[in-house]
């Protein structure tokens, strides 16, 4: 090994074309930390002020607030989670604490009650005048109103900013006896602080733990929970009023409560509480009622109650939902638990899974879920004005959703009981749906063992489906139980027509609903579809033909999000991507009024850019979005119309130092004769007259992101496209599209096809070639290198290199057996392992690893739970035997993709090393020429270069 190694630096010294000195500096591992990404857009709902936040990939970040009628900023150092107020007067956002101060906290391992504490910013943006509280666990502001802020701060919270200070702090009168002992220092409570934004006055409460906002502002629920140093004092609920400032206790005594929740108008309110002790080993929680007139809150709803199901109770883990008309209070119910038996000695028993073939799911995916099933709630429904409670929901019908926000008299329910142990093959299970009939729990079968997905309709007059092997959708009218195909009058395909995978495809999906569920919404490849869901009317085409006339992908947008439904005359925003030149941009489009007619999408902007989250301020035509490419860093842009935004933020200016690079697309013919495309990567200063080593990065189709930014950052185990770019190399990055049995042999033909074509240009050095994949891609390198020598280096993330025993493992991340991949999805065989097992070792690299002449790294580590890292193991002790050049990391206690960013700047490290090494006969470092001994892990990383 060590003569090979040796070998090719000597022969990489001869080679003299790399010796380019560019203009501009190639980026290096230092340059990660400081590199910037936008986030955290939001826009006021008058329009003139947009914030964001601009974040390091390590360190401290900052909030930048722009005045769009000035054109000026104010800045809040390591601000985050800004929120802008209803009446666009004030920013509330929290204050990280100094990356610095928390690294050397963390460095000394102090206690979470010892690390240093965020605080909060209010900001009265009319005059820039900024009020900060130190050691503030959380805040809330109302979702439909104005002027009030709450916040949990560890202790009494006093103003640090300079200049003008709040009013003096009022005591909540609470009517509890004790106001003046000293507030409970413990992670769950705190000091409440309410404050009145535009007076500055504020109160407090001492010693509350969880507590919520109605969306007017005009009510608090605030949990009150016991000073652990005060022996007087008690649990309770309080229902504070903001107009008055005072407080009602609405509960007093109890050991715990959870989802507090009001109303839509924040007047009736609901919650869990429970009188049983923590330590008990059973709690029994009730649902509790309060509305305006009562003295104190009720007990709706107990496991006494006989609409709750014999040996249930209510479940403390559902949540509780009012529906938008206040009529009606969604929880949920669930069987109670045996309690724990406290006579069992934990060391004297047997730790066993016992695994069933007549399991519903098997025991890892069981283990996995194990939590979530004990949690695990079924809907119920109460109504207030009549105390009762009716059972929507139970064990044969998990999943119940509602629609028209609560509103609807019907419900949908589905279950995949009897029909689960299928996902080990197929992936995914049938389903039967069921119409619920919200007043009195009744159900109608709506279909029997669906292999496809349900919705119901925004008012709920109609339940739609799309069955995955007869590829249409259909209707159910809820009122008369009418079935109707309603995609059967679509001259185009509703489903996926490029899909490649050996199994029915997918759906293209559903846009929405108009207005009284008068039409839905469908989607074709490129067009968007009227269809009247009881089948009478004729589809209509929208988008009138232009999207599939000029290969436009629409989709709709919702920039309102609580808009429900879609409206005749409507205008509305359309995403846009361009098949051909792989642009992306925003169309209008009128949707078709009372007379039907039909309006081609109009163009705001379409061009060679990334467009991302685009947003509208509620009251003001001001849109906002991040704009990037593969040359502009994203950035923030905002203004009245959508082309002519205003950039507003200015991410990594030192871009401009180093030599960066450009995209295009390349296109040539595979060797079956198929046209190609993928993605080809220069350097800024690329020269014709030179030649490049290339390293081609693939997985599926990835030209879809021609225009995306790829920001050098520590890889997580894909190629970090743009350092190598900038350090000398030609990236491409192939397209690759698949015939079922053989994934293996399709990856070659589009892979190598593009290798040698690329070889002919006197650019691209065909001698210097390598490979770089990850999972899926890192399955079809550890291919290639047994079909071909054309690479001088592969480098392999999580390979599959055995599909025999890849095919019966587990995917330890979900508990889930792998065979589905490999019989219908990605692995794309389209068989069982004993119908056709002639395809499961062609497509198998290990079966070929004598063929193998290409050094190969290989990363699988031991926490993976997608690709089980023996996987890895089998391939790397396989060449290993042979004495092929093969090396393999494992980082530990790791995942599938890296998540540890230490570790992501390791294997960044040594991906530069090892291909440097190959491609542009550099000197190998430590750990590829000799490796590094277990007894010097964690002492010798192997970097340095052997000279």
């Amino acid at each position: 090994m060590r003569k090979f190694v040796l070998g090719t630096v000597l022969l990489g010294s001869a080679l003299s074309t790399y010796a380019q000195q560019p203009s501009k500096k190639p980026l290096d591992h230092s340059v990660y930390d400081g590199w910037e990404s936008a986030a955290a857009k939001i826009i006021s709902n008058d329009g003139q002020w947009v914030a964001f936040t601009i974040n390091p990939q390590e360190g401290d970040g900052r909030l930048v607030i722009r005045d769009r009628k000035t054109g000026k900023d104010l800045v809040l150092p390591r601000g985050v989670l800004p929120v802008i107020t209803e009446d666009s007067k004030f920013l509330v956002a929290s204050i990280k604490a100094p990356f610095k101060e928390t690294r050397e906290a963390k460095i000394k391992k102090k206690k979470p009650a010892e690390m240093p504490k965020d605080s909060l910013a209010v900001i009265t943006l009319a005059t820039g005048d900024i009020k900060k509280f130190a050691n503030v666990k959380s805040f809330k502001t109302p979702a439909k109103g104005s002027g009030l802020l709450a916040f949990l701060a560890e202790a009494p919270a006093a103003d640090t900013s300079h200049g003008k200070h709040s009013k003096p702090a009022k005591k909540a009168d609470d009517d509890r006896e004790d106001d003046d002992k000293a507030g409970d220092k413990s992670a769950e409570s705190g000091m409440l602080v309410i404050r009145q934004l535009l007076t500055g006055a504020q109160d407090t409460i001492k010693n509350a733990g969880s507590y919520v906002i109605s969306k007017p502002g005009n009510n608090m629920l605030v949990a009150i929970n016991s000073d652990k140093k005060d022996s007087l004092s008690r649990t309770g609920l309080l229902l504070w009023h903001n107009a008055t400032r005072k407080a009602d206790t609405l509960s007093r005594g109890y050991g715990d409560y959870k989802q507090l929740t009001f109303d839509e108008k924040g007047l009736q309110a609901a919650y869990f509480a429970t009188r049983d002790s923590a330590k008990s080993l059973q709690q029994f929680y009730a649902l509790y009622y309060f509305k305006p007139g009562m003295d104190s809150a009720v007990i709706a709803i107990d496991k006494n109650n006989s609409a709750v199901p014999a040996k249930w109770s209510i479940s403390q883990h559902s949540n509780i939902n009012f529906s938008k008309d206040d009529q009606r209070v969604f929880f949920g119910t669930a069987p109670i638990l045996p309690p724990k038996d406290t006579n069992i000695v934990d060391f004297e028993v047997a730790k066993v899974d016992i695994w069933n073939y007549k399991d519903d799911y098997l025991q890892p995916m069981q283990l996995k879920n194990a939590d979530r099933e004990l949690k695990r709630s079924y809907a119920a429904v109460y109504y207030p004005a009549a105390k009762r409670m009716v059972q929507l929901g139970d064990k044969d019908l998990e999943t119940v959703l509602t629609t028209d926000n609560g509103n609807s008299n019907y419900a949908l329910g589905y279950t995949d009981k009897g029909e689960r142990v299928q996902m080990q093959w197929i992936g995914r299970t049938l389903k039967t749906a069921y119409l619920i009939n919200v007043n009195d729990g009744s159900r109608k079968l709506i279909k029997n063992k669906l292999d496809g997905q349900y919705m119901i309709s925004a008012k709920g007059k109609y339940t739609i489906w799309y069955d995955m092997q007869e590829r249409n959708l259909w209707s159910f009218n809820n009122a008369t139980g009418a079935v109707v195909n309603i995609s059967k009058g679509i001259p185009a395909k509703v489903y996926d027509e490029e899909d490649d995978h050996p199994d029915a495809p997918d759906s293209y999906g559903i846009a929405g609903w108009m207005d009284q569920d008068a039409a839905v919404l469908v989607y074709d490849r490129y067009d968007i579809w009227q269809v009247d869901p009881t089948g009478v009317k004729a589809p209509v085409n929208i988008t009138a033909g232009y999207g599939r006339k000029n290969a436009i992908r629409f989709r709709m947008l919702r920039l309102d999000e609580e808009e429900r439904f879609f409206k005749a005359d409507q205008s509305c925003i359309l995403s846009a991507y361009a098949d051909t030149t792989k642009y992306n941009g925003f169309f209008s489009l009128q949707l078709p009024g009372a007379k039907g007619k039909v309006n081609a999408p109009k163009e705001l902007v379409l061009g060679p850019n990334s467009y991302l989250d685009l947003s509208k301020a509620k009251n003001a035509d001001v849109y906002t979005y991040i704009k990037a490419s593969y040359v502009a860093s994203p950035d923030v842009y905002a203004g009245p119309q959508i082309a002519q935004a205003e950039k507003i933020s200015s991410t990594n200016p030192q871009q401009q130092q180093y030599n960066w690079g450009t995209a295009e697309l390349y296109k040539w013919t595979t060797f079956s004769g198929k046209p190609a495309e993928g993605i080809l990567y220069k350097p800024e200063n690329f020269d014709a007259n030179k030649k490049y080593p290339v390293i081609f990065y693939f997985y599926e189709k990835l030209t879809d992101g021609l225009y995306n930014y790829q920001a050098p950052a520590p890889t997580p185990s894909r190629l970090n496209i743009s350092f190598f770019v900038s350090r000398g190399y030609l990236v491409f990055a192939p397209d690759i599209s698949y015939q079922d049995g053989y994934p293996g042999k399709s990856a070659y033909d589009y892979i190598v096809s593009a290798a040698e074509d690329l070889a002919k240009k006197p650019w691209a050095d065909g001698k210097h070639m390598g490979i770089q994949g990850q999972s899926w891609g890192g399955y079809q390198v550890a291919y290639l290198v047994t079909q071909t020598n054309l690479f001088a280096a592969a480098w392999a993330g999580a390979p599959v290199a055995n599909m025999t025993s890849a095919y019966g493992g587990i995917r330890w991340e979900s508990g889930m057996n792998r065979q589905f991949q490999y019989e219908h999805s990605q692995s794309r065989i389209g068989a069982t392992l004993w119908d056709k097992p002639e395809l499961y070792l062609q497509n198998s690299p290990l079966f070929s690893l004598p063929k193998v002449t290409t050094p190969i790294a290989i990363m699988a580590n031991d926490a993976d739970g997608a690709v089980p890292w023996y996987q890895g193991i089998e391939m790397f002790t396989g060449l290993r035997r042979l004495g092929k050049p093969v090396w393999m990391l494992n980082y530990n206690n790791e995942a599938h993709n890296l998540i540890q960013r230490q570790n992501r700047k390791d294997i960044s490290r040594r991906e530069q090393q090892f291909f440097d090494h190959f491609l542009k006969g550099e000197a190998a470092p430590e750990w590829l020429e000799s490796g590094v001994p277990a007894t010097e892990k964690g002492i010798n990383w192997g970097w340095d270069l052997v000279k």
